[in-house]
């Protein structure tokens, strides 16, 4: 007996394997005409004349009366005419392919006279002007920029219709900024001043110094508040926690210390590095803990439990620089290796390696309002963009041993080197506006100049430096100070081709 329809079984497949179904159909349809040339669409064709004809000779449709001049001159041309025969008004039209190497020329390609009468021509003008009503096209568009080079560039004005030549990119005028000068020099450490870091209150700052001691001083004053020992080698760097009444101390001695500025004592200590620890850095929201030195490797410290997070290893010589932020990369090191690394602090990896540098990046500093940092080395300072470490400028001209970096929100990048100069940048336009060289204090060699830590406070208007001379000296804005007194003389410059 037959098996009923209920009986068949039906076999049901997957939605993957009925759209696969579905393409191979379609490919199988298809299949003879693969490879073939498209055929030409006489009516797209027609829109394409039409559309070429509206945006290049649309400005001579309506052509005025000719003078006298130019009628006499027709008439001896042509006796008894004014006006050309209405037969000559031909239109120049290409071949249909494009001009390029291999297509040879031949009646079916070579350029052809079309004879179109006037009213041809209205009628294409009329037909496609009335398709423009409906149909956004490029004519559109504001504006064209076209050109192989800045020098042979021009722009094309949708609403003239005419090619203007584009103007060469100058550099940006820089922002006027007042002098700085001198405030005050303070003297108290027996040692060079390798560290500075600033409270978050703006009342006090400490220094670090190669006498093996912390010092804690006012800031409106520069009265010493407090000295702080334990460290038994020179003191690199220091960080105070805006959250926590901490201070957190590195130095030569591989020691990571945090001192309670409540009991004035040393309440952690984080062990693991195998060398000098030269910089350090507070993560600015989560309480993480960053180090840095001569072992050529970073480490990332739980401050509570005191427990090392991560090994950052990757830099193949001394990390000299360091900063973290509280977006990505949350953590960027520079190193003796004249790299500069960003971290990715939840895989403990690098996510992106800068090399343009040829020497030593020994300092770096991030802007505290844009998404931008610099770095310094005797080369010169640069200037990038996060997140991508994109390069934005080259800052020439501190022909040194670059030691410190430090800006401000108003714009202002200060560069200190070796050999006591300074000089004062625009953040934006690259433009230094000021150069100081630091004079030794009575009793110093003059070859202790040097410049190894520098700060601005809270405020931005006062900048704190520590010096080869061990004192600290604060510099702060000229109030007197005015465009006129001090213009700024720049002339813009066309920009060059970025060299890194």
């Amino acid at each position: 007996m037959a098996a009923g329809v209920e009986d068949i079984p039906v076999v049901k497949h997957s939605v993957h394997t009925l759209i696969f179904r579905s393409l191979k159909r379609t490919h199988d349809m298809f299949l003879s005409e693969e490879g073939h040339p498209m055929q030409e669409d006489p009516k797209a064709l027609r829109i394409k004349i039409a559309s070429k004809i509206e945006d290049e000779h649309k400005i001579v449709k309506d052509m005025p009366p000719p003078t006298e001049a130019v009628s006499k001159a027709t008439a001896k041309i042509l006796p008894g005419k004014t006006t050309l025969p209405q037969e000559q008004v031909k239109v120049l039209t290409g071949h249909a392919y494009p001009s390029a190497p291999g297509v040879e020329l031949s009646s079916g390609t070579a350029a052809t006279h079309r004879p179109l009468s006037k009213e041809g021509i209205h009628n294409v003008i009329e037909e496609v002007t009335n398709q423009k009503r409906d149909t956004p096209t490029g004519a559109s568009l504001a504006d064209i920029h076209t050109g192989r080079s800045d020098s042979q560039a021009v722009v094309l004005s949708a609403g003239t219709k005419q090619l203007v030549p584009r103007k060469a990119p100058v550099s940006i005028k820089p922002q006027w900024h007042p002098p700085w000068k001198l405030m005050r020099v303070i003297s108290g450490h027996l040692g060079w001043v390798r560290s500075i870091s600033v409270d978050p209150s703006n009342e006090w700052f400490a220094t670090g110094s190669g006498d093996r001691t912390i010092k804690l001083w006012e800031l409106s004053s520069g009265r010493l508040k407090l000295t702080l020992t334990g460290h038994i080698s020179s003191v690199r760097g220091l960080a105070v926690s805006p959250r926590q009444p901490y201070l957190f101390s590195c130095g030569e001695d591989k020691l990571v210390k945090c001192w309670d500025l409540e009991q004035n004592k040393v309440i952690r200590h984080y062990h693991g590095h195998l060398s000098g620890v030269y910089c350090i850095s507070l993560h600015p929201t989560i309480d993480v803990l960053v180090t840095a030195g001569r072992d050529a490797s970073a480490r990332v410290w739980d401050m509570r439990t005191k427990a090392c997070i991560h090994t950052l290893s990757g830099h193949t010589n001394t990390i000299a620089s360091l900063f973290t932020q509280g977006v990505e990369p949350q953590i960027v090191t520079g190193s003796h290796d004249s790299t500069i690394r960003f971290w990715d602090l939840a895989a403990g990896k690098t996510t992106c390696i800068l090399t343009h540098h040829k020497k030593s990046v020994r300092a770096m500093v991030n802007h505290p309002e844009e998404f931008t940092f610099a770095s310094a080395s005797p080369d010169n300072i640069k200037q990038w963009k996060f997140p991508d470490g994109t390069f934005l400028q080259n800052l020439s001209g501190h022909q040194s041993i670059i030691n410190t970096l430090s800006a401000n929100s108003d714009n202002v990048l200060m560069s200190g080197a070796d050999n006591g100069t300074m000089q004062f940048w625009d953040w934006r336009s690259g433009y230094c506006f000021q150069k100081l060289q630091s004079l030794a204090q009575p009793g110093s060699l003059d070859s202790e100049t040097g410049i190894f830590a520098s700060s601005f406070d809270m405020s931005g208007c006062r900048l704190i430096t520590g010096e080869a001379d061990k004192t600290i000296k604060i510099y702060k804005e000229d109030e007197t100070a005015t465009e006129e007194t001090h213009p700024v003389e720049w002339k813009p410059q066309i920009l060059r081709k970025k060299r890194f």
